[in-house]
């Protein structure tokens, strides 16, 4: 049996590739705890927490990072937060019941975006992902193909119980004249690495959903790649942890403005907020919200 809730990172010892093996079961169903998803949206939701959790892994930045779909089809939101320490929560929003789990349909060829966030840096990284495929993973193949990303592939399985991925990613490496590269196991050429890696994407395309959920690393990757020396790496606990508190939700109802709070208040007798991904309320009485504007408060900010 697999792993769940852990990440493991791999390298081939004699080519410049490395990848990342991610497994989830308590933490997603944790996720989805409040949540009652049609299939199709809870699968689309699923894989895309297993790519949030695996590009995160392959990035150094100390933050969030986000992909957030947004489009005018069933699925018109779903959005999933990863941060540097693999903490993950998702949520999406749906019309209706969708008759198709292609992520183009069940979002009306919307638009993916991935976001990078580093705590006190003014600026972020933000890339649009084109839905130029079926399923999470052929979009973002097609992204880091057209982009100047690392060349990056992704596998993904979700389902009620797992969500499940495999990323296998190509390194720069410094090339001499002769057109020799440098590796852990020694000197390699540039031709032997381009046949490497067009042999372990063909190679990984085989694993099949039930592999991804099921097999235990060390089991998978002799499964796919016995001909190749692969090195494992301890695994890394993944986690649903949400970012909701109450001093967001205070801050965000002085954001909206006394008028508005004290409507609520005279209307329903208290202020309740509930937030989308974990679903816990947050409630404030006549006398709470008084004190929300009784004095200075910290700056305004979104509730998650």
């Amino acid at each position: 049996m697999a792993e769940v809730d852990t990440l493991r990172r791999f390298v081939f010892e004699r080519y410049p590739f490395r990848g990342q093996l991610v497994h989830l079961g308590p933490a997603w169903k944790a996720m989805m705890e409040h949540h009652d998803y049609p299939e199709q949206v809870r699968n689309a939701l699923g894989e895309a927490v297993a790519a949030a959790a695996l590009l995160a892994s392959t990035l150094k930045f100390h933050g969030l990072l986000t992909l957030q779909l947004r489009g005018a089809g069933p699925m018109h939101l779903m959005v999933v937060e990863c941060t540097d320490g693999l903490a993950l929560r998702a949520v999406a929003r749906f019309r209706e019941p969708p008759a198709s789990g292609d992520l183009r349909e069940l979002s009306g060829d919307g638009t993916l975006t991935v976001t990078v966030e580093n705590e006190g840096a003014a600026n972020r990284y933000q890339g649009v992902v084109p839905l130029a495929g079926a399923s999470m993973s052929e979009c973002l193949r097609e992204y880091f193909e057209s982009s100047e990303q690392l060349p990056t592939r992704l596998w993904l399985h979700a389902d009620g119980e797992n969500v499940a991925g495999l990323l296998l990613q190509r390194l720069p490496v410094t090339s001499k004249p002769t057109g020799v590269l440098e590796s852990g196991a020694g000197t390699v050429s540039e031709d032997e690495v381009e046949d490497a890696w067009r042999r372990v994407q063909l190679v990984a395309d085989t694993v099949t959903g039930e592999e991804l959920a099921e097999l235990d690393d060390q089991k998978l990757l002799h499964r796919l790649f016995s001909e190749d020396d692969v090195r494992m790496f301890e695994s890394t606990p993944v986690f649903f942890r949400c970012r909701c508190s109450r001093e967001r939700v205070e801050n965000m109802l002085r954001a909206l403005g006394r008028d508005e709070v004290d409507s609520m208040v005279e209307e329903f007798g208290q202020v309740e907020v509930r937030c989308e991904f974990c679903s816990r309320a947050y409630r404030l009485d006549a006398v709470d919200c008084v004190a929300l504007f009784a004095g200075p408060g910290p700056a305004a900010t979104g509730m998650h």
